[in-house]
C-alpha cells in the first residue's frame, strides 16, 4: 500500500512539473510577443549634454515615435561610467534595463582594469552600434598654440599650466598617447562629461581636451575654443580646414571610439532580438542617420553579432596599446 501511494504521488508531481514547465514556456512566449508593454530604462552612464546621451535620445525618440514604446533616460555619472555598467549587467535581465555602452567603459575599460566586475560581452548582450566616431583636439583660445606641436612645445615651457579634461579611460588613455609619443607634460582634470571637457577648455580651466565631436563641433565653429587635429589619419567633413593627427606629425594618436546598446547577458534571446531589432531600425531612419552624419560621426545599427565581435577584437588591440605605451592607470 505506502509503495503504491509513493508511486502514485510521484507521478502526479511529474504531471504536476509537466504542467508547470508548459505553462512557464507559454509564459515566456507571450511575454516576448507582447515586449515591451512598460517603459524601458536606458543608462547612460555619463552626465547630459555629451556624445553618448546625445547618440541616445536621438535613438529613443525615434524609437519612440515608431514603436510608441515609452523610454526614460537616466544619466548615472560616476568611475568613468563603470559603476553605472556594473549595474545594468546585475540588474532584472528582462529588456527592460538597458546600457549606452561607450568604448571607453566597456573594451578600453576591460583592458585597463584587471579587476572590472562586468565584462562587455560576457556580462552582457552588445545589441547594435549607434555611432563611431575620432576625437578633437582642443585648445584653449588664450594659449598661443595653432598646432598640435605649437602646443606640445607651449607645455613643456609651462608645464605648471598644462592640463588636460577627461572623463573616461577612452579620453584619458587618448591624451596620455600623444603625451607619451610627443613627450608633452599635462596633469589630468576628472569631469562629469564631455560636455563640461569642452567648458572646461572654454573657460580655461582646461589647457586641451581630446574630446567627442557633438558637444566640440559647435563651440569650434562658434570660435570659443581652438581645434588642433581630428585623431586618426583622415580629416573631418565638419571641420575640413583642421588637420589629422597623421598630418599634424602623430600617427600613433589614431583613437576612434564609438557608443552602442547593451542588455544583461541573461536577457531571454527572443526579446533581446525584439530590442535589437527596434534599435537598428531607429538608427537607420533617415532623419537619425542625417543627424549623426551632422555631427561627423558614423552611424552604426549593424547586427549583435558584428557588434560583439569588433568588440572583441577592440579589447585585444587596446591591451596590445596597454603593452606598446607601458600606460598604468589606477
Amino acid at each position: 500500500m505506502s509503495l503504491y501511494l509513493t508511486k502514485r504521488a510521484f507521478v502526479g508531481a511529474g504531471v504536476v512539473l509537466a504542467g508547470a514547465l508548459a505553462l512557464s514556456a507559454q509564459t515566456f512566449a507571450q511575454g516576448a510577443a507582447s515586449f515591451p508593454n512598460k517603459p524601458i530604462r536606458v543608462i547612460v552612464p555619463f552626465g547630459a549634454g555629451g556624445g553618448n546621451d546625445i547618440f541616445a535620445r536621438l535613438v529613443m525618440a525615434k524609437l519612440t515615435e515608431q514603436t510608441g514604446t515609452q523610454v526614460v533616460i537616466e544619466n548615472r555619472p560616476a568611475a568613468g561610467g563603470r559603476v553605472a555598467a556594473d549595474y545594468v549587467a546585475k540588474s532584472t535581465p528582462d529588456g527592460y534595463t538597458i546600457f549606452v555602452g561607450a568604448s571607453g567603459v566597456m573594451s578600453i575599460a576591460t583592458a585597463v582594469f584587471p579587476n572590472l566586475p562586468y565584462h562587455p560581452t560576457k556580462s552582457f548582450i552588445p545589441l547594435t552600434m549607434t555611432a563611431s566616431f575620432p576625437l578633437i583636439m582642443i585648445a584653449n583660445n588664450d594659449i598661443p598654440a595653432k598646432t598640435v606641436k605649437d602646443m606640445v612645445a607651449y607645455a613643456k615651457a609651462n608645464p605648471a599650466k598644462s592640463n588636460y579634461g577627461t572623463t573616461s579611460p577612452a579620453f584619458t588613455m587618448a591624451t596620455e598617447l600623444l603625451k607619451l609619443k610627443s613627450g608633452m607634460p599635462a596633469v589630468l582634470v576628472p569631469l562629469k562629461s564631455s560636455a563640461e571637457m569642452v567648458q572646461c577648455v572654454t573657460r580655461g580651466d582646461c589647457s586641451i581636451a581630446l574630446v567627442d565631436t557633438p558637444p566640440a563641433v559647435p563651440q569650434i565653429k562658434d570660435g570659443r575654443v581652438r581645434a588642433l587635429a581630428v585623431t586618426g589619419s583622415e580629416r573631418s567633413s565638419l571641420l575640413p580646414d583642421v588637420p589629422s593627427m597623421t598630418e599634424a606629425g602623430f600617427p600613433d594618436v589614431n583613437t576612434r571610439l564609438w557608443s552602442g546598446f547593451f542588455a544583461p547577458a541573461a536577457t531571454p534571446p527572443d526579446i533581446a532580438a525584439k530590442l535589437e531589432g527596434m534599435l537598428r531600425k531607429a538608427i537607420a531612419d533617415k532623419s537619425v542617420t542625417e543627424r549623426l552624419n551632422s555631427m561627423a560621426v558614423t552611424p552604426g545599427g549593424g547586427s549583435s553579432a558584428e557588434f560583439r565581435k569588433m568588440i572583441d577584437a577592440d579589447i585585444e588591440a587596446y591591451v596590445g596599446v596597454m603593452k606598446a605605451a607601458n600606460l598604468k592607470f589606477n
